[in-house]
């Protein structure tokens, strides 16, 4: 039997009947490419389909904070929101053609894995094949991350050791190891996202022991790594990251530098504020669309 690859987002939205244009409103503004509503008891429950090439995880969690603030300023109870994928047979083919090779920065090229990398390249070619429901690198958060580690890792990163916590498929690990550094130590809770970042570092030929794989969170991590990290990456949400922020001492050393994405504008004073608490500066915020990425650094003692 042929593999059905999922293409489209399905999601759904429970919600109080008042609250349902808006709901509409937010599913268009995210690229809603079709609607339905129906009655549920006394609620409303709203569908809405999104090619899958198109949304991200942290698009999607977007849209359902942003449904949810849009209830509590109409003061009407919190909706429940949740989204799945549905299959289509032709997905694999449809998506792979609308994905190519892009550059990310002065020196990454990111390739997907079933394509060559054009005949001219200069750059680093990071190849990647991200499974399902996991990134190709095109996300802003991404990209502001690669762009940081670029950065970060322009000068001796031959030493650096570094944990990217929430790895995903694995990219912004991979690209590290591209760049130099010595080692990454990526951990995601995420089974799938681990098998899939498993993929990525045979298909980019890198060595188990550069590339540390680790199925769990925090405390999974630092059971493994028997240093304080030079540096710590981390693109999830911004909830996740307030939680890990006062956690980061078990991992990190006095001179550690953190990269921290998947933060929405409006929550990057939240982050910022949280991360001075725990002994972190903020050196540059970096801004794409309405994401934004914190470049930080332990406070000097």
């Amino acid at each position: 039997m042929t593999a059905v690859t999922p293409h489209w987002w399905e999601v759904q939205i429970l919600c109080d009947p008042t609250l349902e244009e808006t709901v509409f409103w937010r599913l268009d503004s995210f690229g809603s490419q079709g609607t339905a509503s129906q009655q549920r008891g006394t609620a409303r429950l709203v569908q809405a389909y999104f090619p899958q090439h198109r949304l991200e995880l942290l698009d999607l969690s977007a849209l359902a904070l942003g449904i949810k603030q849009d209830a509590l300023c109409s003061d009407v109870q919190p909706p429940q929101v949740s989204w799945s994928l549905i299959d289509e047979e032709d997905w694999s083919r449809s998506w792979k053609q609308h994905w190519q090779p892009e550059p990310v920065g002065d020196r990454l090229l990111v390739t997907p894995a079933w394509l060559d990398p054009p005949a001219d390249n200069q750059r680093l070619v990071l190849r990647l094949d991200p499974g399902v429901a996991f990134g190709t690198g095109a996300h802003p958060t991404t990209q502001l991350c690669l762009e940081s580690l670029e950065m970060r890792l322009a000068d001796h990163p031959e030493s650096v050791t570094l944990a990217d916590i929430g790895c995903g498929s694995g990219i912004l690990s991979i690209a590290a190891l591209l760049l130099g550094a010595h080692r990454v130590y990526a951990a995601d809770i995420d089974d799938l996202a681990v098998e899939s970042a498993r993929s990525n570092r045979a298909i980019n030929q890198l060595d188990e022991d550069r590339l540390v794989l680790i199925h769990g969170g925090l405390e999974a991590l630092t059971s493994v790594v028997d240093r304080p990290v030079d540096g710590v990456v981390c693109n999830i949400l911004a909830e996740v990251i307030l939680d890990l922020i006062p956690q980061l001492d078990r991992l990190t050393g006095p001179s550690c530098w953190g990269i921290f994405s998947g933060i929405l504008i409006d929550q990057s004073k939240l982050v910022a504020e949280t991360l001075d608490q725990h002994g972190w500066v903020v050196a540059t915020l970096w801004r794409r669309q309405e994401w934004c990425c914190l470049n930080v650094r332990r406070s000097p003692t």
